[in-house]
């Protein structure tokens, strides 16, 4: 699923390529739907030297449906849909199952971004 903010950027790029401006109902939905979309949960972990090899552990996020990303955090896992607190909840158990035994550590964060 794509963010809004992408779906508001290829319909205004269509409506420039079509020489006419979008209608005012599709700008005004577009931006109530803007803040309810693309939650993501982004990780950060911490590896130890005696634990598992870190493309092991890489292979595993990937299986979970994490993307490795370059910067603050090591992985983004972008929910299709907004999600409660105990969706969240579930899914960190899932991570935590996950990384069980391979001595690394870790940190979640979940927004509902828009970045």
């Amino acid at each position: 699923m794509k963010c809004e903010w992408e779906r508001v950027f290829n319909l205004l790029t269509l409506s420039l390529f079509k020489y006419k401006a979008p209608t005012k109902n599709a700008i005004s939905n577009a931006s109530i739907e803007f803040y309810g979309c693309c939650m993501k949960t982004y990780l950060m972990l911490w590896f130890n030297s005696n634990g598992a090899f870190p493309s092991e552990v890489n292979r595993s996020l990937m299986s979970l449906g994490f993307k490795p990303v370059q910067g603050n955090y090591d992985y983004v896992y972008e929910w299709e849909d907004n999600v409660d607190l105990n969706e969240i909840l579930l899914f960190t158990d899932k991570i935590q199952m996950t990384l069980n035994g391979t001595g690394v550590m870790f940190k979640t964060e979940t927004i509902n971004g828009q970045d």
